[in-house]
């Protein structure tokens, strides 16, 4: 079997087994797409590589000057490839069980302040050209600060999860994993007022002949929905506009504000685990940290004893 049935049969399997999405398994193929054609320029491949080849690849990474969190990633899309083959009897080995990642730095999530979310979604409900438009953009980011959904769950949302005025939302995260999380009343607010208009939208879709959408954000688009990276420059045109640097607001970052200005407001870590869909709380940890660096940088600016 060649490299293409390997890479192929273990996309499948991930897709269908573990829910992967398509953005997971587009990672995964193009990391093992550039490890095949490492190990071709070796005169190896998939089914002949061993613990040393791998390694050596990731020697090579490193000269390429590939970032840790890059390589972490290769490493563990090789080994989970490898645990593939093993189990399906492609190979009775597995020459990536034993090698150590490189491990990812901790660093600090990114964050903006309450004061600069006000002004973003603020900033949203003006943002652009129809009032089609700007009521959209009020009710993306209500939603995105209120839940601290990842991008694509927010705009993959189902129209169905928004009927009823519904007081919890239910997203479907990552592997398919459901999770509900409460809405505060300003995200019901844009959310029923955006639905009212959407639902209007598509009435006169309908009378034309086309087909309704099943997404709450939907799009003419191929995907059928607002993508991620449409919603990416959005949110960069709306910091412009609030007055925001665009540079520190993406998605993520209010993501990240999200969990962070509950764990100030006294929430509980597990809580946060649940709202962001973390399947560990290791994960969802590190915003103590950005507690901790913000009570030092408390104590040293206001603290008698730290002046001078």
């Amino acid at each position: 079997m060649n490299a293409a049935h390997w890479i192929g049969g273990f996309l499948e399997a991930q897709a269908a087994e573990r829910g992967a999405a398509d953005n997971t398994t587009a990672a995964y193929a193009r990391d093992l797409a550039d490890f095949t054609r490492w190990l071709t320029a070796r005169g190896a491949g998939l089914d002949t590589a061993q613990r040393a080849d791998v390694e050596d690849y990731l020697v090579t990474c490193e000269a390429e000057g590939l970032a840790i969190s890059t390589r972490a990633r290769r490493l563990s899309s090789i080994k989970q490839l490898y645990r593939f083959a093993f189990e399906e009897g492609l190979r009775s080995d597995n020459p990536a069980v034993q090698i150590s990642g490189p491990g990812k730095p901790k660093r600090l999530p990114k964050t903006l302040s309450i004061e600069e979310v006000d002004r973003l979604i603020e900033a949203a409900a003006s943002q652009g050209r129809t009032e089609d438009d700007r009521l959209r953009n009020a009710c993306l980011m209500q939603l995105l600060y209120a839940t601290g959904m990842r991008v694509t769950e927010l705009v993959t949302l189902p129209v169905s999860a928004a009927r009823g005025d519904p007081r919890m939302l239910l997203i479907r995260g990552k592997g398919g994993k459901e999770r509900m999380v409460p809405l505060s009343p300003p995200a019901r607010v844009a959310l029923a007022t955006w639905l009212s208009r959407r639902d209007e939208q598509e009435a006169v879709a309908h009378a034309a002949g086309k087909p309704a959408s099943v997404h709450l954000f939907p799009s003419r688009g191929k995907a059928g929905h607002l993508t991620r990276h449409a919603f990416y420059l959005l949110i960069k045109e709306i910091a412009v506009s609030a007055g925001v640097s665009p540079g520190k607001v993406t998605p993520h970052t209010l993501r990240h504000a999200f969990a962070t200005h509950l764990l100030q407001n006294g929430a509980d870590l597990r809580a946060i685990q649940t709202f962001l869909g973390h399947a560990d709380v290791a994960t969802t940890e590190i915003y103590t940290h950005v507690l901790e660096e913000r009570l030092k940088e408390l104590v040293l600016d206001h603290h008698p004893l730290a002046r001078g």
